[in-house]
């Protein structure tokens, strides 16, 4: 028997089909019982996210964004919470009557994941690959890991205006190097977290030799990926990305339900779904 009234949610982006939000949430609806709500995936473009959002009633939970909406949200929103705010993205959003509330979960998952791999150690230097909108939450996570000056290593310093900004807003101080700098350094980082795209950091992997830390590479597909293998038999620790993706979307359940998501139920949905 269902224990709450039906809801709705959904994630967004474009393309979409490939998300894994469905696995996830669905699963948690069944071990919490709430046999009347519905999770979809839904193709939206930046162009059609205010009428898809403006569009929806009373029974809409929540939402949850990826690429490319978790900026353009923001001015459709009747408020941010502050570390969405700060950090720029939004990838939750969440219904109070007609109220519109942003959120990032981002940040949590983030730090939930990077901590199955610190087992309670300080990260006292960090290195993040990449400068888009996961960049920015990464170092609001690594901040609050205990690190404010990681090593950002991005492609062009030229192209990394947005997330200085973003790091300006938090108090944080990164400092920033062009990414062909990484191979000789990241194997010293307590912590590295790599946000670029699938593939975009094999050249890197290819050149790993030495790795102290923590490795979390969001990317996920394919699994491991080419630095997570490098990184591993070069002795350092690997956190897989799907990690940061249960423990966000965990997070989203907690707030778009009320309850407490059922973590070993979707751990077990998505593994299957990956292995599968």
């Amino acid at each position: 028997m269902s224990t709450a009234a039906p809801r709705r949610a959904a994630v967004l982006g474009h393309p979409v089909a490939h998300s894994l939000s469905p696995t996830l949430h669905r699963a948690a609806y069944a071990a919490l019982g709430l046999d009347g709500w519905r999770y979809d995936a839904v193709d939206v473009t930046e162009a059609e996210l205010a009428t898809f959002v403006h569009g929806l009633d009373a029974s809409w939970a929540g939402l949850s964004l990826t690429m490319p909406l978790k900026q353009t949200v923001i001015p459709l929103l009747d408020h941010v919470e502050p570390l969405a705010e700060v950090v720029g993205a939004v990838n939750t959003v969440l219904f109070q009557g007609r109220t519109l509330i942003g959120a990032n979960t981002d940040v949590h998952g983030l730090v939930a994941a990077l901590g199955e791999g610190l087992d309670g150690a300080q990260v006292r230097t960090a290195a993040v690959l990449g400068a888009g909108a996961t960049a920015a939450s990464t170092l609001a996570a690594l901040a609050q890991l205990g690190c404010a000056s990681p090593v950002v290593y991005v492609r062009a310093l030229a192209r990394a205006g947005g997330l200085m900004r973003a790091a300006h807003r938090m108090g944080v101080t990164p400092v920033y190097r062009t990414l062909d700098a990484a191979v000789g350094e990241i194997g010293r980082a307590d912590a590295v977290v790599s946000t670029l795209p699938p593939f975009a950091a094999d050249a890197i992997a290819a050149q790993v030799t030495h790795a102290e830390g923590v490795l979390l590479d969001v990317a996920y597909d394919p699994r491991p990926t080419a630095l997570s293998v490098a990184w591993a038999a070069a002795g350092g620790a690997v956190v897989g990305g799907e990690r940061m993706l249960l423990h966000q979307a965990a997070e989203q359940v907690r707030l778009m339900t009320g309850r407490a998501a059922p973590l070993a139920a979707m751990s077990a949905a998505l593994e299957d779904k990956l292995t599968t």
